[in-house]
Formats: structure tokens, C-alpha cells, sequence
């Protein structure tokens, strides 16, 4: 049999139970365990388990492993074993707070969000898990389904928390408001499609940043920062105004200005 490989992106509850999916090919054969070497630096002998998809179990996956990383698995089947391997990349990003040192897959780091309590993350969640995702990891949800689903509560008081949770989302940078469409089905589309209904949404896309050398986590203040807008979507006035008085100068069409603000983590 030849060798076969399967890449795929790693999810928090695989991170935390230790597992990786396998080539189908590999189930073939009795044997108690196999040898599973992961990027050249970590031996294991791990179980072959099924659970709706072969998976290998008992692995201890590398602390600098956030959900959303991507593996190659690749079977040896003369030699029955497993490698596992990432892609580091040239440059390691920091998204949303999260440092990735290797090749990561954006929806899935978009969706397995894990948020606090705070209602600004509830409402990052939301929008996060509900709205429809793009290939570069951002998402679009609607206002109405956001209100429904956003877990703050009903009636003056819930609308009052949602609304302060969202314009400091969108003071921070991470949510963007956006005219956009859904079909007969409620599924969203940005920008809006002919023929579609309208309606207003809220736009999130991801911080994707250089690690700096002094990295460091915790309490702490973002500076200022350009950052690209949803398609179509122009700064404002007030934005632009912000960028000059940073010293930035006028702003491309779709750019805007974020300025300094306070981030917890």
C-alpha cells in the first residue's frame, strides 16, 4: 500500500482530549497501538479508535497549539506509523490576541471561540458562531438575529447591554456595521445580493498582527492602527479626523482608523 496523508485543522476539543483524526486507509489491521511521531520532537503510543471518523488517541499536543492550527498526518504503512507535522510560518501572527507560529485554518479559529463572561465577548461569540463565515476567517450576522441570540436578555435592559457591547466592539475594531442581505432561507450575505432582503448587520473581522519581540499577554493598551474595512465600506469622517490627528495622514478608500484603546488579554 502507498503512503497517504490527510491535512486537516485541529479544534479545541481535540487539543484538550489529546486526539487526531487518521487516514481511513490506516484502519485496516488488528493491532493494539501505534507509533505516532509529531514534527520530529515528541514519540507517542497511541490507540486507534473509532468514533464516526478513525482517530488516534492518547496524544499531549504542544502548548503553542491554539485551535485552528493545521497538521499534515501522514501513514507509513510498511512501517505502521504515524507523522504528524505543521507548517511554521515565516512570520508567526497574532490573531485576536492569540499568538500562531504555524499554518492555521481562519474559519476554524473564528469559530472555536472561547469567550469570558463579559458581555462583549458574549457578543463576539455570537457573532462568531452564528454569522456567516469567510474564507479569510471574518463573519457577517444580522442585528436582528444578534439581538435574539446574543444571551444579554430581553426587553430595554438586554437592548441597552447590546448596545453598549457592541459599540465598544466596534471601538475596539472587531465589529464594522454593514448593510447586507439575507435569501427566503435568513441566510446572510455581505455585500447584499440583488433581489435579496435587506438588512443591517454587523461585520467582524479578525486582528491579524506581527508578534512584536516583546511580546506579552494580560491587561494592556493597543495603539492606534489602520485596519481594512468590509467591501465597499468607507471611513467616516470622525475616523478620518482620528488618523490625522495621529499623525497618519488622509486614509485609503477602505481603511479606517482605530485608535488607542484598553484590551483585557
Amino acid at each position: 500500500m502507498k503512503t497517504v496523508s490527510r491535512r486537516l485543522a485541529l479544534w479545541r476539543a481535540d487539543l484538550e482530549a489529546g486526539i487526531c483524526a487518521a487516514p481511513e486507509e490506516s484502519a485496516q489491521g488488528e493491532r493494539d497501538h501505534v507509533v505516532v511521531v509529531m514534527d520530529n520532537r515528541q514519540t507517542f503510543e497511541c490507540e486507534l479508535r473509532q468514533d464516526v471518523e478513525w482517530q488516534l488517541t492518547g496524544l499531549t499536543w504542544p502548548d503553542d497549539f491554539p485551535p485552528g492550527v493545521l497538521v499534515t498526518v501522514t501513514w507509513h504503512p510498511h512501517r505502521d506509523d504515524f507523522v504528524i507535522r505543521t507548517d511554521p510560518l515565516d512570520d508567526p501572527l497574532r490573531v485576536d490576541g492569540v499568538d500562531y507560529f504555524y499554518a492555521y485554518d481562519p474559519k476554524v479559529v473564528t469559530r472555536d471561540y472561547a469567550p469570558d463572561k463579559s458581555n462583549r465577548a458574549q457578543v463576539l461569540h455570537t457573532v462568531r458562531k452564528l454569522g456567516r463565515v469567510f474564507d479569510d476567517g471574518s463573519a457577517v450576522l444580522s442585528e436582528e438575529l444578534l439581538t435574539k441570540r446574543s444571551g444579554l436578555g430581553r426587553g430595554a435592559k438586554g437592548a441597552f447591554l447590546l448596545r453598549n457591547a457592541v459599540d465598544q466592539l466596534i471601538r475596539e475594531g472587531f465589529l464594522t456595521r454593514v448593510t447586507g442581505s439575507v435569501d427566503s432561507t435568513g441566510h446572510p450575505s455581505y455585500p447584499a445580493v440583488e433581489g435579496q432582503t435587506e438588512t443591517e448587520m454587523v461585520f467582524y473581522a479578525p486582528m491579524v498582527e506581527p508578534i512584536p519581540a516583546d511580546s506579552h499577554r494580560g491587561d494592556h493598551w493597543v495603539t492606534g492602527f489602520i485596519r481594512k474595512l468590509p467591501r465597499g465600506a468607507q471611513p467616516s469622517a470622525k475616523r478620518q479626523e482620528a488618523a490625522r490627528k495621529a499623525g497618519i495622514g488622509p486614509l485609503a478608500p477602505g481603511y479606517t482608523f482605530v485608535k488607542k484603546h484598553h484590551r483585557n488579554g
